[in-house]
């Protein structure tokens, strides 16, 4: 008999001895979560909700870590290759970028690459090229303790050629970005991406435990006029989820964002068993960037703690 056994059956005469009768607690989803609704999930920042300061010369790449957590209290985020796009073999500029990021107590989650090449370009060259042209992201988000950098799936032809000519392009990327660390994660971003179930086929034709989704809310534009149903995109998607990309774009009166609804989009995510960061993408026209992702910060807690 076991330690373990013996203490089980000391307790359970001492409950006989003094007469009480023995319930078993199993702790629940909700009494796990009710002290820390962190733990259901974390927020994060996309840099992409501030591109209109950036772009416009009101804030600088170099401080969007600082810009985080002074005036959002966020502790972590995602940066966009557009940019610094430049500096990616910079060493003297990703440790000042590093450096800040630790100062303000900020993690580095991941970097979102766009305008490399397309990945399932049909044509042999220039897919080779795109997927090279991806190794020093893959090098710049390693040295900045990134866990991933986000890529585009883009591709032309059939639905079929596109998917096994992404599977190639993810997979020759994804083997070169193993030995480095960071995952290669996809993001639902236009085309057949914006399909879910195209995306979910690509992630399995890898079959590679470091590529993974970068399930976006808001990104499901199939193009000429259709829409693929976000719901249900999101569901393919978060199988494969390392990241999870919260767009938001206009809010009503109640806090509610009015195209997307996120109690029911969250408990999917959650539904999935992830519970990572969650990172604020906001996009919207009539608040300004910062009171637009304080919006949606406020609406991501709420619906927190509901679900929690």
């Amino acid at each position: 008999m076991t330690n373990r056994q013996d203490r089980r059956t000391f307790l359970k005469g001492v409950a006989v001895v003094a007469g009480l009768q023995v319930v078993s607690v199993v702790p629940t989803r909700q009494s796990l979560f009710a002290a820390d609704s962190q733990s259901v999930f974390k927020i994060s920042l996309a840099e992409w909700s501030l591109n209109k300061a950036i772009f416009g010369g009101k804030l600088d790449n170099l401080d969007f870590a600082k810009t985080a957590r002074q005036e959002f209290g966020i502790d972590a985020v995602e940066y966009v290759n557009q940019f610094f796009k430049d500096k990616a073999e910079d060493k003297k500029y990703l440790a000042d970028l590093k450096q800040r990021a630790e100062d303000q107590g900020v993690k580095s989650l991941l970097i979102m690459i766009d305008r490399e090449g397309n990945l399932g370009d049909p044509n042999d060259e220039k897919r080779k090229t795109a997927i090279e042209n991806h190794y020093k992201w893959v090098e710049a988000a390693k040295y900045l303790g990134c866990h991933s950098i986000r890529v585009n799936a883009a591709s032309s032809g059939s639905y079929k050629d596109q998917v096994t000519l992404a599977a190639d392009g993810l997979r020759r990327l994804s083997e070169f970005a193993k030995p480095h660390g960071p995952n290669v994660i996809v993001e639902n971003h236009g085309g057949l991406s914006s399909n879910g179930k195209w995306l979910a086929e690509v992630i399995t034709k890898v079959g590679l435990d470091n590529c993974g989704t970068l399930p976006d809310f808001g990104n499901f534009d199939l193009g000429g006029g259709e829409s693929y149903d976000r719901y249900q995109g999101v569901e393919e998607l978060m199988p494969f989820a390392k990241a999870v990309s919260a767009k938001s774009y206009e809010f009503d009166d109640a806090g509610d964002e009015t195209k997307i609804d996120y109690a029911k989009i969250m408990k999917i995510v959650l539904d999935a068993g992830y519970h990572g960061y969650v990172g604020i993408e906001y996009e919207g026209g009539k608040l300004d960037e910062f009171e637009g992702i304080q919006a949606t910060k406020r609406l991501l807690e709420r619906v927190r703690e509901e679900l929690a």
